[in-house]
């Protein structure tokens, strides 16, 4: 406002043409020139957010499908290392149904003098990025 009057008292004194160009001037300065910037700072910021929202998901996706695959393979080693001295035929379907139990699929399982290999995978679905599948090995024996 103060602004305002002592332009006005300029305008009278100074003439015309040079009170145009300070109103032309204390326009720009009251409205700025960077009018609407404040949106896009914040469009961008929460684009940022829902980008690293959706890296954080994805990776903590991937990080738990892991998990569990290793814990299907160790549960699984363990279970055919049960019977890999009295019966190695059966540890690897020992191994395939307590596997299956875990919700993953037996990918190997190997017997040799009672201990047992196994390799175990776990599906993982990802938005955008289809199907994918977390491996992990276990081994168990007497050894």
């Amino acid at each position: 406002m103060f602004v305002a009057l002592l332009v006005r008292i300029r305008r009278l004194r100074l003439g015309s043409r040079l009170g145009r160009l300070l109103d032309v001037a204390r326009r720009r300065i009251s409205t700025g020139g960077d009018r609407g910037s404040g949106t896009v700072w914040v469009l961008a910021g929460v684009v940022l957010i829902w980008f690293l929202a959706g890296t954080v998901l994805f990776v903590g996706s991937a990080r738990v499908a892991r998990h569990r695959a290793q814990s299907a393979a160790d549960l699984s080693a363990l279970a055919g290392a049960a019977h890999a001295l009295a019966a190695p035929e059966r540890a690897c379907l020992r191994a395939r149904d307590l596997a299956g139990a875990n919700h993953a699929s037996l990918v190997r399982c190997v017997v040799r003098d009672g201990v047992v290999d196994v390799r175990v995978s776990v599906r993982l679905s990802l938005p955008g990025l289809g199907p994918r599948f977390a491996l992990a090995d276990s081994r168990a024996g007497p050894r």
